[in-house]
């Protein structure tokens, strides 16, 4: 007799095979995540009815393919000049950043080109249209539909025919073609393929919203963010409102583009130059800060890094920091120490950024080093002063990318002098700069031999 074929196993994740299944993936250790395969088939596929001819790649009909605004100015920077039609986007935050809002207002926007399709799969359509209403997004083209069942979705779509469809979320919608309960891999997997190809037939803009993980990484499997064209990050602190959206992956524009908000009560609004919202106002200069030009993809950002020592009784100083890389600030106050001479090993050293912005380049070492030095001295940074560069271990001052347009965009602000690394003074009318090779001399020409009376 023929033996039976043998049954596989694979890892949606990372595509491990083992030959019986198991809860956890032996390679990538993702659970739940080992679905059946099936044996592998020897036999020849056969021919079937194509859609459409293949043609020459210069006959091909474009027009269809372009993008088209949104209304939100921010959003089309983003997405390089708005929704493809055909297109999906997988927009991602964490609970209660602004998705939904987002989302609405942009529904709102389109729907003054055409019928706009929102199904809500985790709010009944009352609570959306009470939002709505607070934010004013109502549209007599913007239809509201509350379905988890994405046979109910297409049917929805045949009714309405929207140029826009927003399914908010991909993790509560289900398939009646597979098993699996809602958010699972399986599923997740099903019903993304089946809202993408309905996207492609149809030629409709599609926005899926995501959930994500304790780490920020996207819920359900990897395979989603490889399916869809546009994969959006929607950032920022509850505690604040700005918001920033970034494309982690875009198949139509730049992946170097942010875009900025400020979510309010009456709604989101783009923020074409929010620099003066990381900055802290005052009259004189103050001990303990330093202001730096940070770039969030291609956009330069004006922030202001601060920083406080205070003399510890603690067998171990605390180091506290908001806004920044914990790492990197350890290894900034440690070259402090023991290239510059500034002595910090037994005070607490709190570091942190205004305006709730988030600052990981290494950029921006220096500006903290600066307001560190400047703490310990309690001596003020001259008005009008930026500092640019990343601190290497050995105390040297590093070049970084775009150097000019930083400067620029300070020299746009109002300030007059800008502590660059040495060979990186590239000349920008209205603001003078001063290179440095290390860390020391940085600080010996920043900071004032006498201290603020």
């Amino acid at each position: 007799m023929a033996k039976a074929p043998k049954t596989t196993f694979r890892c949606a994740e990372c595509g491990w095979t083992t030959l019986k299944w198991v809860g956890r993936c032996g390679e990538c250790q993702a659970w739940g995540t080992v679905d059946e395969v099936g044996a592998p088939s020897t036999e020849v596929i056969a021919p079937s009815r194509v859609s459409s001819p293949a043609l020459p790649i210069t006959e091909i009909d474009v027009e269809a393919a372009h993008a088209a605004p949104t209304g939100l100015d921010e959003l089309d920077r983003v997405l390089g000049g708005g929704v493809v039609p055909g297109g999906v986007m997988l927009l991602a935050g964490e609970p209660g950043v602004g998705k939904s809002t987002l989302l609405l207002e942009v529904a709102a926007l389109a729907a003054d080109s055409g019928p706009v399709l929102y199904v809500t799969g985790e709010e009944s359509t009352g609570q959306v249209r009470l939002r709505a209403e607070r934010l004013g997004a109502l549209s007599s083209k913007l239809f509201l539909a509350a379905e988890t069942s994405v046979s109910a979705v297409v049917s929805h779509v045949d009714a309405v025919a929207p140029r826009l469809l927003i399914v908010d979320s991909v993790q509560t919608m289900v398939s009646p073609e597979v098993a699996g309960v809602p958010g699972g891999v399986t599923q997740v997997r099903e019903v993304t393929g089946a809202l993408i190809r309905l996207a492609k037939e149809r030629g409709i803009a599609t926005v899926l919203v995501g959930h994500v993980t304790k780490d920020g990484s996207i819920a359900g499997p990897r395979l989603l963010e490889h399916l869809v064209d546009v994969v959006l990050q929607f950032e920022g602190d509850r505690h604040s409102q700005l918001r920033m959206l970034r494309a982690v992956k875009n198949r139509y524009g730049p992946t170097d583009e942010i875009g900025c908000f400020e979510l309010s009560d009456s709604g989101i609004i783009g923020l074409p130059d929010p620099s003066g919202l990381f900055l802290t106002r005052r009259n004189e200069p103050v001990p303990g800060t330093c202001v730096t030009v940070t770039l969030e993809g291609r956009r330069p950002l004006i922030a202001e890094v601060q920083a406080l020592v205070s003399a510890s009784n603690l067998p171990a100083p605390r180091r506290a920091t908001s806004g920044l890389d914990t790492g990197r600030v350890n290894m900034v106050m440690a070259v402090l120490e023991r290239r510059a001479g500034v002595r910090i090993a037994t005070a607490d050293v709190f570091s942190s950024t205004v305006g709730g912005v988030r600052l990981g380049e290494p950029a921006v070492d220096l500006a903290l080093a600066l307001a560190t030095a400047g703490s310990v001295k309690d001596v003020a940074l001259p008005r009008g002063l930026i500092a640019i560069g990343e601190v290497g271990l050995a105390g040297d001052v590093r070049a970084v990318s775009g150097v000019q347009r930083r400067l620029m965009e300070a020299q746009r602000l109002g300030f007059t002098q800008a502590i660059v690394p040495r060979n990186s003074e590239e000349p920008v009318e209205g603001i003078e700069t001063i290179g440095v090779e290390d860390l020391a001399e940085g600080i010996r020409l920043a900071l004032p031999a006498r201290r603020r009376s």
